[in-house]
This record gives C-alpha cells, structure tokens and sequence, in this order.
C-alpha cells in the first residue's frame, strides 16, 4: 500500500528538522568542550548564584541558577559543564517553535521554523554560553505552543502546560511579562483566544503560573525589591531623554540578532496581519503572532528612544515573530522562498566560521577577530597576577571597582573568597557583587586595590586616609586589546557619603581637569 503523499512528505520533513537539530546540538556541546576561553563575567555570576540557591537574586530570577546547579552537580565544575544546558534549551525552543508553526501553517512551515531558529545569528552565540535569554526562550516557546493547542480546542494538558511554561517563564527572565501582555492582547482581540482562556482551564492556567510566581515575588518583597532599583538602573532614565542614535543603533543591532532579512520582514509581515486581520478569516493566527511580537518591539524601540536599550532586550519578540516570519516568507511570490533559504544558509555559514575562529585563538587573531573574544580571554592569567601581586601586597584584603573582575576573580583566582571585597561607588548597591561583598565602612586593616577604572581613582582615594601607588597589571587579550589594572596600596576606610553635592564636586573636578 503507497503512503499518503502528504504524510510521506511530513515524514521527510520530519527527519530533515531532527537531524539538523541533532547535528548542531553535537556540534555545540563539542564547541563548548573545546572553547578555550573562560567564562563571561555575566556566567560567572550565575555560576555563583547557583552554589547558594535562592528565589531570586538581585538582578534575576532563580531558574539560570537551578539549571546551573543540577548541570554542574552531575558533571563536575568546569566552565563547560557551567554552559552544558544552553544547546540543549535552544534546541529546545526550536521545538516548540516548530510545533506551534506546524499547527498553524503546516508541516513544510514547521520545519522551516525549527532550522530557522537553531540558527538563527543571536543563537549561534546564545545556544554556547549561558545566559537568562536562553532560559527564558524555552518556557515562552513552550507557552506559545500550548496556547496554540488549547486555543484549537486542547484539554487539560494544555492549560496546565500553558500555566507551567508562564510561570517557568517569569522565573527565568522578568521579559516574561511581555508573554502577559501578549496574552492580554489576544483576549481583547482574538475570538479563538478568548473562548479558550475566558474558561476553566485558562483560569487553571493562570492559577499554576500565580503559584509558581509568588516566591520569587516574596523573595523581592524581602529583599526591598532589589530588582526593581537595578531594572530602573539600566533604564536609565535619569540620562538625557530623546536618543535618535540609541534608536539608530537598537535597530540596526537587531539586523545581527535576527538577521539582516528576517528582521525587516518580520516588521512587513507584523503590518500585514494588521492591515489583514478582518479578512484573515475568525481565527486569525498572524494576528495572535503580531501580538505577542510587536508590542515587544514598539516598547524597546521607545526606551532606546528615551535612553538607551541593549540589543537582546527585545529578543522575545522573536519567537512568535520568527512563526510569522517564516509563513510569510513560504506564502506569495517565490522570491520569498529564496529570501528564506539564503537567510538560513548565510545565518549558518556566518555561525558555523564564528564558532571555529572561537575554538581557535591563533585563527581568531590571524582572521582580525579577537577582539571579538577578548570578554573570555586571559582571565586565568589575570586572577594569577591579581593573586600574585596580593601576596607581594602583604595586605588583608583585595579591592575591586569592577563586578566582572571581581565575580572572576572569585572563580579563577587562588585568594580566598573571605579576602575579596567590592568598593561602592554609589549610595547604594547596584549589583550583586556590591550587594553581596561591600568593603564594611570603618575597615582599618590595609587593602590592596585593584581598579580598572582610572576616572574612578580620585573618588576611590578620598574614601582612605592612606592611598598609594603599588604598580600595575596589563594582560594582553589578543588584537589590541588588554586588560589593564591600576594597584593602589590603601588603608583607614572611611566612605565619604555620596550626598548630592559630593557628586557635583565630583563632576566639576573631572570637568576641570578634562579641560
């Protein structure tokens, strides 16, 4: 008996996405084993996070550090093991994204979806390092396939999965509450979305994220809402309002994450399913879409308007985005097939050459990119002369004016973690290391300062009563680029209170001698 052609074509498809998916998953825990590189500071924190397990820390929530955690118990603390679970969740959301696009539009779209995703120029890096986007991509793609199910009328399963995944969400990254949003959005304007939420298993849903969400909420309440003052920290709305340059650039840093074809057809693609909602029919599947991306993207593009926005901010946009993408890309003129297959193919070639100049630090400067590799470089060899010249030092504890060399130095370096204390800059913590290791005010036994931060020396002198030069440490990371650190022997810490008029002293003296 001759199969169904159709299900004889989903069952090729079916095999092209597995195997592709596969084959980059191999080929990015090999990359992970064999980077000869460190940690990024950021993982570094995470990594620290993970060996004092909370309900929340100070600039994330708890899930990177529990996944950090279970990987590092079964296979030992090596920086590979601390990395272990990123391909596995991007492989992850891939999945999802290719179910959810499989029941909307088709096998063909699904399929489509999952290598478009796995490859994607954002995930060529995300998908080796570990990070909360990674994290939080796999519950939100998750969430948008069970919402997906129950709003084509799935049971039990969905609603509870759909309730799982949201609260997962909210534990791995606070962008999750763009999912809420989204989902707001849907019940407004979606006929499909609203019988199946406005239900009892859409309240059963949000029954189960409400659960799984209330401890971090009453970890934050304990901890004076820590996240919210390092949240509106990187807002940074006490800057000048009204950057077109910081919009510019937002936009075209989005052109790297989603590709330099993807994004703007996704923003096409989002006007589309605008412009067609009334006559797509009374399910609307593009529209649901566009609502949990765009609202995402207007909300980014107006902070990097008023202030500034790091380019992965709106990288939750790109789940459902890439759904619509990829449909609208396989629907019309067949220019847009080409447009897809090229997207993919350069996203891969231009991935695939990253991720062998990484593994190679003689390649990577020959090729003129090390600078591009210059964050995980070099730091075995910094902590040992940082551990080095605080032996010579003679002193009782070592200083640091930098999260990232401090969190470093707690991983690589050979001092112990009782001597190492952060100096505050400001008023009050801004990070989990100053919140964490403050140097205590009044601590009267000499320090060894390390500072990578020269504008910052005259500020840190006026806070000890003795304040004097011990050298300096230059760690060249490849290209041009090196790490450089200023040692100061200190002693007597009195913190000078950083009232409003001490920092416009501040100001006037840097502005005088700028002169």
């Amino acid at each position: 008996m001759t199969d169904n052609p159709a299900l004889r074509s989903a069952r090729v498809e079916l095999t092209a996405t597995a195997g592709v998916l596969l084959t980059l998953l191999v080929a990015r825990i090999a990359a992970i084993a064999l980077d000869p590189g460190q940690l990024y500071a950021d993982e570094t924190q995470y990594w620290i996070w993970s060996r004092d397990l909370d309900w929340g820390y100070f600039s994330k929530p708890p899930m990177i550090a529990w996944i950090i955690a279970l990987t590092t118990s079964l296979f030992g603390q090596a920086d590979w093991a601390v990395r272990l679970a990123a391909p596995f969740l991007h492989t992850a959301t891939a999945v999802f994204l290719g179910l959810t696009a499989a029941r909307l539009f088709g096998a063909r779209t699904g399929m489509w979806t999952s290598i478009a995703w796995i490859t994607l120029p954002s995930v060529w890096l995300s998908a080796t390092v570990i990070t909360t986007d990674g994290v939080l991509m796999t519950s939100w793609s998750a969430g948008l396939y069970c919402l997906v199910r129950l709003r084509q009328g799935g049971g039990w399963p969905s609603a509870l999965g759909l309730g799982l995944a949201a609260g997962l969400g909210f534990l791995s990254k606070y962008a999750m509450i763009y999912f809420f949003l989204g989902t707001a959005l849907a019940l407004v304007v979606d006929q499909p979305a609203r019988q199946a939420l406005l239900t009892l298993k859409g309240a059963a849903a949000l029954a189960l994220a409400t659960v799984l969400i209330l401890p971090n909420l009453a970890w934050n309440s304990a901890h004076d809402f820590a996240t919210v003052t390092h949240t509106a920290a990187n807002a940074n709305w006490g800057s000048n309002l009204f950057n077109f340059e910081e919009l510019g650039q937002f936009l075209v840093d989005q052109l790297a994450v989603f590709g330099p074809v993807f994004f703007p057809v996704l923003l096409v693609a989002i006007v589309q399913a605008v412009r067609g909602a009334r006559q797509s029919g009374p399910a609307r599947p593009r529209l649901m879409l566009a609502l949990y991306s765009l609202p995402i993207l207007v909300i980014v593009c107006l902070q990097a308007f008023i202030s500034r926005a790091h380019a992965n901010w709106a990288a939750s946009a790109y789940a459902a985005g890439l759904v619509l993408t990829v449909a609208f890309l396989l629907s019309g003129p067949a220019w847009r097939r080409y447009a897809l297959y090229g997207s993919v193919g350069l996203h891969a070639l231009v991935g695939i050459s990253m991720m062998v100049l990484a593994a190679s630090v003689p390649l990577s400067e020959a090729a003129g990119v090390a600078n591009a590799f210059k964050r995980v470089r070099g730091w075995d060899q910094s902590t040992a002369e940082l551990s080095a010249a605080f032996e010579r030092s003679g002193a009782d504890a070592l200083v640091f004016d930098n999260r990232n060399d401090f969190h470093q130095m707690q991983r690589y370096g050979s001092v112990d973690g009782e001597a190492l204390y952060m100096w505050l800059r400001h008023e009050g913590a801004l990070n989990h290391a100053e919140q964490g290791w403050p140097l205590p005010d009044g601590y009267g036994a000499p320090v060894l300062i390390a500072s990578e931060r020269p504008e910052e020396i005259p500020v840190i002198e006026r806070d000890f009563a003795r304040f004097e030069a011990f050298g300096e440490i230059t760690v060249e990371l490849g290209g041009d680029r090196r790490r450089h650190y200023d040692l100061f022997l200190a002693q007597d810490y009195r913190r000078v209170a950083r009232s409003p008029e001490y920092e416009a002293q501040i100001e006037r003296e840097r502005a005088s001698s700028s002169d």
